[in-house]
């Protein structure tokens, strides 16, 4: 599963694609990651920063809250932000379980 929810914490397995046309969840990667793509470059942290940008979008979560735990350097990263209903909505209506 790419994601784990312990003591109210949600902990994302994400590939990202950087230099992409538009920012959009996308398809398993494998079995314990979710592929996503960034419009920003993987230039300096701009495509770190955007991911963070959009996960706090899509999630309702503040940016602040959001860490990425492993992967700054990376295109495989594990993030780790706050449970919200918003989360558990997403996992509900996608195919992506």
């Amino acid at each position: 599963m790419f994601y784990q929810i312990k003591q109210e914490k949600v902990t994302l397995t994400l590939k990202a694609q950087p230099a992409a046309s538009k920012n959009e969840f996308c398809e398993r990667y494998g079995e314990d990651a979710l592929k996503i793509r960034i419009k920003a470059p993987a230039v300096e942290g701009a495509a770190n920063k955007e991911l963070i940008k959009f996960l706090s979008k899509s999630f309702k979560v503040s940016k602040s809250d959001i860490l990425i735990k492993s992967g700054q350097n990376s295109k495989v990263k594990i993030v780790e932000f706050p449970l919200t209903e918003e989360f558990k909505e997403w996992t509900e209506r996608n195919e992506y379980r």
